[in-house]
């Protein structure tokens, strides 16, 4: 029986080439596919799928907080995140997250398949670099800079506020209260043992935490 698949990312040419790549080789139904996080709400609710291959960026909301919607009301859905940026940005949080798989878009097209066969059956997929910082994770081995210890919404709040966003204008597009980002900042700013946004700024940019 086919894998049924759902896609959501916000550029049509990635969704296509997606589709393209999963049709080419058999063996998988493509469920559905969206650009955004309410075009997903809407249309994952009619076309539920076994593997989410999901876009960590999206216009209105972040990738790792549709993962958490995703563990919380669909459970037996396996996600496969799909990123332009380096792991070592985001895999090890969105596989903490629930994520089964982690795959940079520049990789895409060679390794999708491999990836979503394995991510189906329940096994973990990251690239083979990957695989040890995973292990010295889990050894409790790894040396873990102090953005890896801010819960996700700390964490792209911390992005949001470095690419230059407003209090408002994160509080808009997560729909939070100003007063609640302001709140975030400063337990952010904390625990980064930081003292000013331009402080702020400089640690996301010497981390590669923003494009």
């Amino acid at each position: 029986m086919a894998t049924s698949v759902f896609i959501v990312d916000d550029h049509e040419l990635m969704r296509q080439g997606l589709r393209s790549v999963l049709t080419h080789h058999g063996g998988f139904r493509i469920a559905g596919e969206a650009g955004s996080f309410q075009e997903f709400l809407s249309a994952f609710r009619r076309n539920s799928a076994e593997v989410l291959v999901l876009d960590i960026s999206l216009p209105d909301r972040n990738g790792l907080e549709v993962l958490k919607y995703v563990r919380d009301n669909h459970p037996s859905t396996r996600v496969l995140i799909l990123s332009m940026h380096p792991e070592e940005r985001f895999a090890i949080r969105a596989l903490k997250g629930g994520a089964l798989g982690y795959l940079n878009k520049q990789t895409a097209a060679q390794e999708l398949v491999a990836a979503i066969e394995r991510v189906k059956r329940g096994q973990i997929y990251v690239s083979r670099e990957m695989s040890g910082e995973l292990i010295r994770e889990l050894e409790g081995t790894r040396s873990k800079p102090p953005h890896e210890n801010l819960k996700d919404t700390e964490f792209e709040i911390l992005r949001l506020i470095a690419g230059g966003k407003t209090s408002k204008e994160v509080a808009k597009e997560m729909g939070l209260s100003v007063h609640t980002v302001t709140t975030y900042r400063g337990r952010i700013l904390d625990k980064l043992n930081l003292k000013t946004t331009a402080d702020l700024v400089r640690y996301a940019m010497d981390h590669h935490l923003i494009d």
